[in-house]
């Protein structure tokens, strides 16, 4: 899993974002952070398993529901499955070692 720095890439409101089959984070510091590092590995996993280009069409159709469900782009984003499972289990470091097949469905 390769990990780019590159501020220009991924805009200012975000610190990093995993794009199949990259890490694109915006100061190189991120490196170092196993926590970030893990929840954007988690987002990795998920997009294997979704074949990287349904993951996407899936986090976005969610992400709109969730805006017109919560009325909040912050807590829409939050409430993703996928975020929710990379958020609740981003500082257990040995949680792909067990994760299963498609656990974000339990986050839904």
């Amino acid at each position: 899993m390769p990990i780019v720095v590159n501020k220009y890439l991924i805009g200012r409101r975000f610190v990093g974002i995993a794009l199949w089959p990259f890490i694109v984070i915006n100061n190189s510091f991120l490196k170092e952070d196993e926590v970030f590092i893990n929840h954007e590995k988690i987002h990795l996993r998920q997009q294997a398993e979704l074949l990287v280009i349904p993951f996407y069409i899936f986090y976005f159709t969610e992400y709109l529901f969730r805006v017109i469900q919560y009325r909040n782009l912050h807590q829409a984003y939050r409430n993703i499955s996928f975020e929710r499972e990379a958020y609740l289990n981003e500082e257990d470091l040995d949680y792909l070692k067990t994760r299963k097949l498609w656990s974000f469905f339990k986050y839904r």
